[in-house]
Formats: C-alpha cells, sequence, structure tokens
C-alpha cells in the first residue's frame, strides 16, 4: 500500500464555488471523478500520455481518479500509476495530496476507499460516475464505503463543464478550423476511382498533420447514403460528404462538409442552399438568454414544412471534451439523452453544434454540421469556411 505523496502547490483550476453548489444540489458530498474526460477537466487539461489512446495493461486496466471534496479543494486527491511520477517531477499535477502507486482498476479502487475513510464520518454521500468506471472498482467502492450512500455524479460534472473557459474556447477553435481545413485539403485530393477508404486515410493523414488526434470519419459518395469508408470508387459527378471529429488536446472538432467531383448543377445548388437556410436561421437565435430549446424548435419546423421535409433532419447538441454533452437541447434516445437544457437559457461560453441533414433518395446523402460558441453579445462560428458546394475540376 503506498501513502499519498505531497505536491507544493493546490490550486485548483476549475471554478471550485461552481462545483461545490452543483453537489449540494445533488446532495453530495464527495465526487469520485473516473471517466477520461473529467479526469482531464479536474486536473487542468493533464492526461497522462501513456494511456492516452488506451486504458488496457495486463489483466486489468488503467484508471485514474479524482477524489474531490465539497467545499474542502485542499483536500483534492488523484490516484494514478507510478510512471506519472514523471508528470509530477514536471509540475503537471496541482493536488496535494498524489497517490501513484500499483496500476490496475482494482487496486485504484482500493486507494479511493483508503482516502476517503480517512475524510473522517462527515462524508455520507459519494457521487460516482456510473457509466465510465468498471463493475470490479464499483464494487470494491461500494464495499468499502458501505456506511455512504451512492448517488450520480455525471451531471454536475457535466454542468461544470458546460461553460468553457478562454483556454478550451481556444482548443475548440482551433480543433474546428484544423478539421475543416483538412477536409478542404482532402477534397482537392479526390478524383474519379479513388476509393472512400482511401479518401478517408487522406483526410486521418491531414488531420494528424495539422497536430489533430483522429476520431472517424463518416464519408458518402454519389447517390449512396452509406457513410462508412469503403472500397466504393467516386465517379465524375459524384457529390462527397466528410463528416469528421478529430480533437486539440481532448477537445472536439466536429463537422461537415460538402464537395462534388465538377460542377454543382442548379438542383443540388437549391438543395445545400435549403440547408443552409436552416443553419443560418437558427444560428441567428444563439445568444445569452435565449431559451436553448427555442433553436432546436425552430430547426425542426422548417425541415417538417420544407418541401425536402420528408429527407430531411435537424439536431442541436452541446459538445466539448465530449460530443453531445452540456447543453442538451432536445431528446436524443439514439444517444440516451433527454433535453435536460432545453428550458435553460443559454450562456456565455457554451458551445453548440448545429447539423441540418438531407437524405435525398436520388441525389445522395448532403449535410451542414457548424461548430458555434455563445458569446456575451451573441455567437461566434468556429471553422466556418468551405460552407458551399467544394467544385473539384475532373
Amino acid at each position: 500500500m503506498t501513502s499519498p505523496q505531497r505536491a507544493e502547490h493546490a490550486v485548483a483550476p476549475f471554478d471550485t464555488h461552481y462545483l461545490d453548489r452543483l453537489m449540494e444540489e445533488h446532495g453530495l458530498d464527495v465526487i469520485v471523478a473516473t471517466s477520461k474526460h473529467n479526469v482531464q477537466y479536474l486536473l487542468g487539461g493533464y492526461r497522462f500520455f501513456f494511456f492516452d489512446t488506451m486504458e488496457a495493461i495486463g489483466t486489468s486496466r488503467y484508471l485514474p481518479a479524482v477524489v474531490y471534496r465539497k467545499g474542502r479543494p485542499a483536500e483534492t486527491i488523484y490516484v494514478g500509476c507510478s510512471m506519472e511520477s514523471f508528470e509530477r517531477d514536471n509540475g503537471r499535477l496541482w493536488p496535494a495530496s498524489l497517490d501513484l502507486g500499483t496500476t490496475g482498476s482494482e487496486a485504484a479502487a482500493r486507494q479511493v476507499v483508503r482516502h476517503v475513510l480517512q475524510l473522517g464520518p462527515s462524508v455520507k454521500r459519494i457521487g460516482l460516475e456510473g457509466p465510465f468506471i468498471p463493475a470490479d472498482a464499483a464494487a470494491i467502492l461500494r464495499e468499502g464505503l458501505n456506511h455512504c450512500t451512492f448517488g450520480d455524479a455525471v451531471l454536475p460534472l457535466e454542468r461544470l463543464r458546460a461553460r468553457k473557459t478562454p483556454r478550451e474556447i481556444a482548443c475548440l477553435r482551433e480543433a474546428s478550423e484544423r478539421v475543416v481545413d483538412a477536409m478542404l485539403a482532402t477534397f482537392w485530393s479526390c478524383a474519379p476511382h479513388r476509393s472512400k477508404a482511401e479518401i478517408a486515410e487522406t483526410l486521418r493523414l491531414e488531420e494528424v498533420k495539422r497536430g489533430l488526434v483522429f476520431d472517424y470519419c463518416l464519408i458518402t459518395a454519389g447517390t449512396s447514403l452509406n457513410r462508412a469508408p469503403s472500397l466504393q470508387r467516386l465517379a465524375r459527378g459524384d457529390i462527397i460528404s466528410l463528416d469528421s471529429g478529430a480533437n486539440q488536446s481532448g477537445y472536439i472538432g466536429d463537422l461537415c462538409r460538402m464537395a462534388i467531383l465538377g460542377k454543382a448543377d442548379a438542383e443540388l445548388t437549391d438543395l445545400l442552399g435549403v440547408i443552409e437556410e436552416v443553419q443560418q436561421a437558427t444560428r441567428r437565435l444563439v445568444r445569452p438568454g435565449t431559451r436553448g430549446g427555442d433553436i432546436v424548435d425552430l430547426g425542426l419546423q422548417m425541415a417538417a414544412t420544407s418541401r425536402h421535409g420528408a429527407f430531411l433532419r435537424f439536431q442541436a447538441h452541446g459538445m466539448g471534451l465530449v460530443s453531445h454533452e452540456a447543453p442538451r437541447l432536445m431528446d436524443m434516445p439514439r444517444t440516451s439523452y433527454t433535453g435536460y437544457d432545453r428550458d435553460r437559457p443559454l450562456e456565455s461560453g457554451l458551445v453548440i453544434s448545429i447539423e441540418t441533414t438531407l437524405s435525398h433518395p436520388k441525389r445522395g446523402f448532403i449535410k451542414l454540421e457548424d461548430t458555434i460558441l455563445v458569446t456575451e453579445d451573441g455567437y461566434e462560428a468556429l471553422g466556418d469556411a468551405g460552407r458551399g458546394w467544394n467544385e473539384i475540376a475532373v
């Protein structure tokens, strides 16, 4: 068993007073954060490089944990692994108490239990991230802290992350601009006979070249509505959609842009124009004080009353370290959440993805997805280039 090490400085890099209020609202004395995104947020952007893209090791997995006590940020402890002593020596870990011992989900859970017990009997209700804690670790916490009751930490931590700091906004702006720049470079590489899989790989390389971590590429070509990379080959006159996510320091750039091998005809120009009309109308509502659900209500109404309404779809959702995070503006059964924030007013610092999709039965898949930052006096569109038909000479 290791003993927590003491760091020289302990200044929390997030709004502890806001988190304390959120915990009070949810009746929590302590939060145990175990998701990669919330650990990163509570540690001020830190993510251990060795396990950045995987967690499995040996017969278990790396499970970092931040234990935060309401009203007492100085008592925060970080449970990590022994190799993170390198990062401790680099001054990257702010908590005064660091427990950098054995790697493994059960081992990490036992250290969390040990620390919480040391906080004393006044700790009675603990918040866990149910979807982001392994079953073996959760079982150890519940057994070792059986004098406590357990609640949900996902929602208060999501609300804490919702209002983005200037540093976070800079990451989201860079991610969005670089994703679009990579898409445009990829479009110019398209040519007849290239496969969708080859184009998706080109986009990955273009994003990596721009300092991003590639997450995914959804791609369509021609009249097909299939969005997976495949051996389907481009032909002259095909339309192409690239919908890609890549991240800058964990913050997601997620946008969609369109291209065509040749010239867009009048019908295609009109179809993309319908989508652009919805995008522009809904983003004009974005400002502090606007009811969040009004954006969705307008987008859904415009889609339903459009002459292409049978094939037109609209959605809007929050984004940041997680795709589809707060603000949650509409019910999204396929992503397992409800419109918790639809009746809340927008605030400066929120970031929203707005997307309109036309699955045309004859012309194919046409979509725009934009990233919109709520500013003090309105909005800023992040990565707003390349919105029309990007015509590729063939």
